[in-house]
């Protein structure tokens, strides 16, 4: 066997909640003695579409000697366990594992990780040179770890809680989406997921707030930052709705 990206799950942070089942395309997970488990590694094709759905973090993506991902048994699992609707959703999925922008890339690795080129035209001439852009950020720290709940800034806000790569990403963030709001940031699939639900709990009991907006990317594992936020007001009985922005790989709003 060879070394290849694959999924690994934390028994200590994995709730049982079954989510990350759902958000498998090839039915490599399932929920065994109230935790997720990966049945068989030859259905996992290291992709990690199901860290998205994680709202604990405890999946992630590993290099280590591994069976290799076989589609064709695959398929036939999902056909028998699933049907044929589920197994085009898988063929699908797998196609755009392999299409990134003209780039194909081979089986494996996580699809917010991938390398991608974006083209530029590199002949424009930037809007920066022609006049200057204000910040619109109107507090300090912006860190969801390190932002206190009792802060003054947060008392009946319009909170946006921000993934790390957006503001990079999105060239029009501070005006389209950061103006009149108090923000944190975070990301998903690098830092605990426990410890910002928490937080989050205790930001929004704490504070009257008038609105909560979600700014992530379109890659699958930063669906978990929504699923945090909304976890957190679930938990709390608070009756916001949660708005989300989504912005793709070339920085447009989706």
């Amino acid at each position: 066997m060879r070394k290849r990206d694959i999924i690994t799950i934390d028994k200590d942070k994995c709730n049982g909640c079954g989510e990350c089942v759902v958000g498998c395309h090839e039915g490599a997970l399932q929920i065994v003695d109230g935790k997720a488990k990966l049945v068989n590694e030859s259905f996992c094709d290291g992709f990690g579409d199901c860290i998205g759905e994680c709202p604990t973090g405890a999946l992630k993506i590993e290099k280590r000697e591994a069976e290799e991902f076989d589609l064709e048994a695959t398929a036939d699992h999902v056909k028998s366990t699933r049907g044929e609707e589920a197994v085009e959703e898988m063929l699908k999925a797998q196609k755009e594992h392999e299409e990134d922008n003209d780039l194909k890339m081979p089986t494996g690795g996580c699809p917010g990780s991938r390398m991608r080129t974006i083209k530029k035209d590199k002949n424009k001439e930037s809007n920066t040179k022609k006049r200057k852009i204000e910040s619109e950020l109107e507090q300090w720290p912006i860190q969801l770890h390190l932002l206190p709940p009792t802060a003054p800034y947060f008392k009946e806000a319009d909170l946006l809680i921000t993934a790390d790569c957006v503001p990079f990403a999105n060239a029009n963030y501070h005006q389209e989406m950061l103006q009149g709001k108090a923000l944190a940031i975070a990301c998903p699939k690098l830092d605990d997921g426990n410890a910002y639900l928490n937080k989050l709990k205790a930001i929004i009991t704490n504070n009257d707030l008038n609105s909560i907006t979600v700014a992530r990317m379109e890659v699958p594992c930063c669906g978990g930052l929504t699923r945090l936020v909304e976890q957190a007001i679930a938990q709390t009985g608070s009756n916001l709705e949660v708005e989300v922005i989504t912005v793709g790989i070339d920085g447009e709003r989706k």
